[in-house]
C-alpha cells in the first residue's frame, strides 16, 4: 500500500466517526491556540513597554532621590533633591555632555473646563529643557517659554488624553481649565505617547515649576530630576558627570553611600527585557501543558478506535496486510488529528490577534506559529503510537474472534 492509499484510508478512519475526530481536534486546536496567543500577549506587552520607554528620550536620564537598594547601600541619611541640585548639573564646564536640565515636581488634581471636570494624573511643574529631554513634542499651540516661568505665568501644556476629556473636539489652545483654585492658560497639547498599561502619558498638565510650586506642592524637594545627554553615545559620561556633581552636591564621599539614583532608557529597557523573557517563558509553560493535555486526548481516542475496529484488523491481517500497513494507517490517523487541529489553532491564534486583550494589542511571534504546529505534530506521533503499535501486534485469530 503507497502513501497515498495510506492516507485515504487513514482519512476514512477518522471520517467514520466525525464528532469524536472534532471533539479530539478541538483539544489540539485550543492547545496550540493558546501557546500562539499568550506568547503574542507576552510579546505585545513587551512592545508596549519598550516604545513608552524610548519615548521618553533616547538621550534622557532621570535622576531620583532614595538609594533604591538599602541591602548593598552604606548611605545614613538621604538628603532631598533641590533646585539647587538641578543648578549644579547645568554647569557646563563641569558636565559638558549634559545638554540641559530640568528639574521636576509633580502632583495629581481635578481639571474643569465649563463644568466639565477630569482627574489628571500627573501634573508636573518644570523647565522648559523637560519637554524635549523628554522626547514630548507638541500637536497644537506651543510650549511655554522661559520667560513663562520668571514670571510665575500661570500656562499650561496639556497631554492628548487630558485635552480630550476636557474639551472633547473643541481646541483647547487660548482657552482656560481650573485646577484647584488656580487657572491655567492653555498655550500647548502634546502629541500621543501612548502608555505602558499602569501610567499614562498622555494623561499630564505640565507648567512652569514657580507656578506649580506656589499653586500645589510648596518650594521643597524636587520629584526629579530630568537631565538630557547631548547625544546617545555620551549617555555613560553624562552618567558619570552627574554622579560626581550630586555627590559634591549632598557631601558624599563614597558612591556606596550616595543617597540617589541615575537612570536612562537603556537601563530600563534592559531591565525591562529580562523581566519580559520571564514573563514569556511563563506564559509559554501554562500554555504548553495544554498541548499536553490534547496529546493525551489523542491517545485515549486511537485506544478507543483500535478496540472497536480489532475486527477489521483481524481481516485485514488474516488476508495479508503485514504489520507495518496497520500500524502506518492508526498513526496516520493520529498525525492527521494533530495536523488538522494544530491547522485551525493557528488559524483561530491569527483571528484573535486582531482584537486586544486587557488592553494589550497581541503581536504574533513566527516561531511560536512554526513551534506550536510542530509540537502539536510530533505529539500526535508520540500519543499515536502507542494505539497504532497495540493495533498492529494484534494477532488475527484473537482480532477475529474480538466481539
Amino acid at each position: 500500500m503507497n502513501p497515498l492509499q495510506t492516507l485515504r484510508f487513514a482519512l476514512g478512519g477518522l471520517a467514520a466517526n466525525k464528532v469524536r475526530s472534532v471533539l479530539t481536534m478541538l483539544g489540539v486546536l485550543i492547545g496550540v491556540a493558546a501557546v500562539i496567543l499568550l506568547l503574542a500577549v507576552g510579546n505585545g506587552s513587551s512592545a508596549a513597554v519598550k516604545a513608552s520607554i524610548t519615548s521618553l528620550g533616547a538621550n534622557s536620564l532621570t535622576v531620583t532621590s532614595g538609594t533604591g537598594n538599602s541591602s548593598t547601600s552604606t548611605a545614613t541619611s538621604t538628603k532631598p533633591l533641590s533646585v539647587a541640585d538641578a543648578t549644579a548639573l547645568s554647569d557646563t564646564t563641569k558636565a559638558p555632555h549634559i545638554k540641559s536640565v530640568a528639574p521636576e515636581v509633580s502632583t495629581s488634581g481635578t481639571a474643569i473646563y465649563q463644568g466639565v471636570s477630569h482627574s489628571v494624573s500627573s501634573i508636573i511643574g518644570t523647565y522648559t529643557g523637560y519637554f524635549e529631554a523628554t522626547n514630548s513634542k507638541v500637536d497644537k499651540g506651543d510650549y511655554f517659554s522661559n520667560d513663562d516661568i520668571l514670571n510665575d505665568r500661570k500656562v499650561a501644556v496639556i497631554g492628548s488624553t487630558t485635552a480630550t476629556d476636557l474639551f472633547g473636539t473643541v481646541d483647547p489652545v487660548g482657552r482656560t481649565i481650573t485646577i484647584g483654585s488656580t487657572p491655567f492658560k492653555v498655550v500647548g497639547v502634546l502629541a500621543t505617547k501612548g502608555s505602558t498599561g499602569l501610567t499614562s502619558s498622555d494623561d499630564v498638565v505640565v507648567a512652569p515649576l514657580t507656578t506649580v510650586e506656589n499653586a500645589f506642592t510648596g518650594f521643597g524637594s524636587l520629584t526629579q530630576i530630568v537631565v538630557e545627554a547631548t547625544s546617545s553615545a555620551d549617555i555613560t559620561a553624562a552618567t558619570s558627570e552627574i554622579s560626581t556633581i550630586m555627590m559634591n552636591q549632598h557631601g558624599i564621599t563614597s558612591a556606596g553611600a550616595a543617597d540617589f539614583q541615575i537612570s536612562s532608557a537603556t537601563s530600563l529597557l534592559s531591565t525591562q527585557a529580562s523581566t519580559n523573557k520571564t514573563f514569556t517563558v511563563l506564559l509559554g509553560a501554562v500554555a504548553a501543558i495544554s498541548l499536553l493535555v490534547g496529546g493525551i486526548g489523542i491517545t485515549n481516542i486511537m485506544l478507543v478506535t483500535v478496540t472497536e475496529r480489532t475486527r477489521e484488523i483481524g481481516i485485514r491481517k488474516a488476508i495479508g496486510a503485514p504489520k507495518g500497513i496497520i500500524l502506518s494507517q492508526f498513526l496516520s490517523e493520529a498525525v492527521l488529528l494533530s495536523v488538522f487541529g494544530a491547522g485551525l489553532g493557528v488559524l483561530v491564534a491569527l483571528l484573535g490577534t486582531n482584537f486586544r486583550i486587557d488592553g494589550i494589542k497581541p503581536v504574533i511571534m513566527p516561531a511560536s506559529v512554526w513551534g506550536s504546529f510542530g509540537i502539536s505534530v510530533a505529539i500526535g506521533l508520540f500519543f499515536g503510537s502507542y494505539p497504532a503499535n497495540r493495533a498492529a501486534s494484534l494477532r488475527p485469530i484473537e482480532a477475529l474472534r474480538h466481539e
